[in-house]
């Protein structure tokens, strides 16, 4: 084999169409994008799945599912808990924990590092918070039903994603980052709101438990402890303390993502100088017959590649796939099944229905419009380049799409009864008019856009905040 001989491009088992289309995901952002759109069409199929098991012959079976019985048993140790209970108390951890690990990397050195890039998405998402929350308690009047002011509060990041790349070009990227960064602005409102409204009785032992996870996992830290699964014992332990004390114990995931780091041991530069000692030493060895050096190299190399990245974004680009692909369609088919029957479309339940409805029609966008207009009007902050008027429209109307974590809330809020089917079908009917006049507003006020990549358009808005 001479020394200009091409390295060949792919393994041999590879199937090259099927490579062609793992390469479309060559830039972070892109992938994240792509990873959303395709989740969104997931949850829509395990949503309608849902919503036909439940108004069908097949609701007995259905229902069984979710109630169906596992955990473990030792001797006479018995812990069990339902299907349903596992899918929202425990899968959705690792759901809270890539979002609570997405908003640090974004505060740490993404769009909302520094104080002019984050005051328009920060004042849209508020507006966008406030808003629907003010407009179901004005719908729900004096009642119950006014637990329920945080259920229309949330964006579903993949169903508003799936809508953008459903309008192709006519969305301009700078528009495509804007809402990733109000959506993960949302996500943090939304686990306050869970954590200060949502939590029953706080238990001071169960927080000292927690604290002692914590405590654990930063000792870990201090010590140099880099294996992700040594991670896992402590993590469990602030699980257990939130579980104990009355905080919804998902929160724990969103702790946990929080202290997570977001710096990288060695970073591009030094996993360039660490592999290439490691590739130089392996040279040498080979040269003077040595066999053995290959697998200390190739060790050497990947601790450099593993390292290459932060903790964070390792587990990111780990995770984020099964959560879109696994834990958010499961939560959907769990929890989307509104019985037709047991919605109430009379008297106060309906007033559930139509408070939801309306505020993530009608608040969402309206809260966002107002609040970025006074934003940009007391100049705290500044529209990235090549958005207007007529692209905050189409963002507000977007963040109207409200699923994963209004339901989510709604199972907080109602809990299991008449309302909590109504608040679901509120939940369903606004986010699906929501989208319907995203890509209405989309195509009649978003004109054709050359199709450029996320990443140049996040460096354009940045320099527009800058300057």
């Amino acid at each position: 084999m001479t020394d200009d001989a091409a390295l060949p491009e792919r393994p041999p088992e590879a199937w090259e169409p099927m490579l062609r289309f793992a390469r479309l995901a060559t830039r972070p952002l892109e992938r994240f994008l792509r990873v959303q759109a395709a989740s969104a069409l997931l949850l829509l199929i395990a949503s309608a799945t849902a919503l036909v098991c439940e108004n069908s012959s097949l609701r007995g079976a259905y229902r069984a599912l979710w109630h169906t019985p596992i955990g473990v048993r030792v001797g006479s140790l018995r812990l069990e808990q339902p299907l349903e209970w596992f899918v929202n108390d425990v899968l959705m951890v690792v759901f809270f924990f890539v979002v609570g690990m997405e908003i640090r990397r974004e505060i740490h050195h993404g769009e909302l590092s520094t104080p002019r890039r984050a005051a328009l998405p920060v004042a849209a998402a508020l507006g966008g918070m406030i808003a629907p929350a003010l407009i179901y308690l004005a719908v729900a009047g004096g009642t119950a039903l006014r637990r329920g002011w945080g259920v229309p509060m949330a964006t579903d990041i993949a169903f508003a994603v799936g809508a953008f790349v459903a309008l192709g070009a006519r969305v301009p990227p700078a528009l495509r980052v804007l809402l990733l960064a109000l959506a993960v602005i949302d996500d943090l409102g939304a686990i306050v709101v869970i954590a200060v409204f949502y939590s029953d009785g706080v238990r001071a032992s169960g927080l000292l438990i927690s604290a002692l996870g914590i405590g654990g996992i930063f000792a870990m830290q201090g010590l140099g402890v880099r294996s992700r699964f040594s991670y896992i014992a402590p993590a469990a332990v602030v699980w257990a303390g939130l579980y104990r004390s009355g905080v919804h114990p998902t929160l724990a995931g969103v702790i946990v993502g929080f202290v997570t780091p977001v710096r990288a041991w060695l970073g591009p530069d030094g996993f360039v100088q660490s592999a290439g000692e490691a590739i130089a030493v392996l040279t040498q060895r080979a040269a003077g017959g040595d066999a053995l050096g290959l697998s200390e190299a190739l060790r050497r190399v990947e601790l450099a590649r593993r390292e290459a990245l932060s903790p964070s974004e390792g587990l990111i680009e780990a995770l984020h796939p099964w959560v879109a692909y696994g834990i958010m369609p499961l939560f959907a088919l769990a929890n989307a099944g509104v019985s037709l029957q047991g919605a109430t479309l009379h008297g106060e339940p309906l007033r559930a229905t139509l408070g939801i409805t309306v505020a993530l029609l009608a608040g969402k966008p309206l809260g966002v419009l107002v609040a970025s207009a006074l934003a940009l009007r007391l100049r705290v902050a500044t529209l990235p380049v090549g958005l207007g008027p007529r692209q905050l429209v189409v963002l507000g109307l977007a963040a109207g799409i409200g699923f994963t974590m209004s339901l989510f809330i709604a199972q907080l809020a109602f809990g299991v009864g008449g309302s909590l089917a109504n608040a679901k079908l509120g939940v369903l009917a606004g986010s699906v008019f929501a989208t319907l006049a995203t890509l209405v507003a989309g195509r009649a006020l978003l004109g054709d856009t050359p199709v450029r990549g996320a990443a140049e358009s996040a460096d354009e808005a940045e320099s527009s905040t800058e300057k």
